[in-house]
């Protein structure tokens, strides 16, 4: 089946729908989100809706009069299908099915095509159809009559319609195999953890809110030549790159998927292998668009997805990027970072203090040492160089003067022999 990417006879072109619940501030950045989300999935924005109640209509999401109007605006727009900026029940997809009888789609929905078509290694395509079977599961019977309405789009991509056919049992069938493949990778993705962590260089992971130019600073730091593009969820599987910090050091680098606001449950979940590498990381580079007006929420956003995956307890740098684009230098805070820097990752700006703020926050994990060691011991020297900070080092009669900062478990390494 062709998919965004490809050529189509017919773009999508859909209305993006939002209830205004009491309490919320924040529809007009949230349905701006999700119009990107809709190009990036290649369909076309050509209209918005949003409707103040104190609660979504559990039945048809809408109340009645915006119903009406909606379906004026489907006539009059030329429009496909409609978008709800919230997952929606079974209940509420079927029934806005049958009322506008037009293809009936919802944030999740948009999401998961996204990551379908982003995704490229084995993990990434186990965990988007495996994320997409639970949630098609959930809403199997308001999605059959809205999907057979348009042959292809938003919501078609991987598992598609053949298998929204399927009843449940099939599904849950097939989620239970794709559990046991991602459990398999995910046994050897601990073992590969296993053999780096006994003699490795300290792991950095690089989150931050898509489209904050997280790639872009990997790239720039190390040339790791990673697709960097000004669209969300430019790039979903993980990138790791080794990177030498001026004192010396080998650093690992590893970008990772691009967090989001009301990201689906059922990725939160199938993905949490993928962002384990954040949990097993020695500090976190929290990577913020400066100049994004919203810039907030998608910082708690980041946080309140980190706090889901239970990885709480790392040290966090948090990078505020793109000051380029500013007129004036910011005064901005994160008061739930250990530290901040300013930088512009496509100028290269601000690459010194940020290097040097990631020296001393490892350094602050490491163990002080100074020591002669012997020269039959010579030989571990490489690897305090290559896993340490050497601070001075001197060849005398009687051994190697050293001082320097080591892993802890490297400590006992430079006992003075007898």
């Amino acid at each position: 089946m062709a998919g965004f990417y490809e050529n189509r006879q017919e773009e999508e072109r859909v209305i993006l729908v939002e209830v205004k619940e009491r309490g919320e501030q924040e529809t007009d950045a949230s349905l701006e989100e999700l119009s990107e989300l809709v190009k990036t999935a290649g369909a076309f924005t050509v209209g918005k809706m949003v409707q103040n109640l104190e609660y979504a209509n559990p039945v048809t999401y809408l109340g009645k009069g915006k119903l009406d109007e909606l379906k004026t605006m489907l006539v009059a727009l030329d429009a496909t299908g409609i978008v709800c900026d919230t997952e929606l029940t079974p209940v509420q997809m079927k029934n806005l099915s049958q009322i506008l009888d037009v293809k009936i789609m919802d944030r999740t929905m948009v999401i998961l095509d996204i990551f379908a078509a982003r995704a490229n290694t084995k993990e990434g395509k186990i965990q988007v159809e495996l994320a997409q079977l639970k949630y098609n599961a959930t809403m199997l019977v308001g999605l059959r009559p809205s999907l057979s309405r348009l042959g292809g789009g938003i919501g078609t991509r991987g598992p598609g319609e053949k298998k929204l056919e399927m009843d449940r049992r099939l599904i849950r069938e097939q989620i239970s195999r794709l559990k046991q493949d991602l459990e398999a990778v995910k046994k050897h993705r601990q073992t590969q953890r296993k053999l780096r962590s006994s003699n490795s260089s300290p792991t950095i992971c690089i989150v931050g809110y898509t489209n904050a130019g997280k790639s872009t600073l990997l790239n720039h730091l190390t040339k790791a030549e990673v697709l960097a593009e000004d669209k969300l969820f430019a790039t979903l599987d993980p990138t790791t790159r080794s990177l030498v910090l001026p004192n010396g050091q080998n650093i690992m680098l590893t970008d990772t998927v691009g967090f989001i606001s009301k990201l689906p449950h059922h990725l939160i979940q199938a993905f949490r292998s993928t962002l384990e590498e954040a949990k097993y990381s020695d500090m976190i580079l929290h990577v913020v668009d400066v100049s994004n007006p919203d810039m907030d929420r998608q910082m708690f956003a980041v946080y309140e997805t980190l706090r889901q995956l239970e990885i709480t307890d790392k040290p966090v740098i948090t990078v505020f990027n793109k000051i380029d684009r500013l007129g004036e230098h910011p005064i901005i805070k994160d008061l739930r970072a250990d530290a901040t820097v300013y930088v512009s990752a496509v100028k290269e700006q601000g690459f010194d203090k940020l290097l040097s703020l990631i020296e001393e926050k490892l350094r602050e994990n490491r163990v002080y040492v100074e020591e002669v060691i012997s020269y039959k011991k010579a030989g571990i020297l490489a690897d305090v160089r290559r896993y340490g900070e050497v601070l001075a080092e001197d060849y005398r009669e009687d051994g190697i003067y050293l001082r320097a900062y080591v892993r802890a478990q490297d400590a006992a390494k430079f006992q003075r022999s007898e």
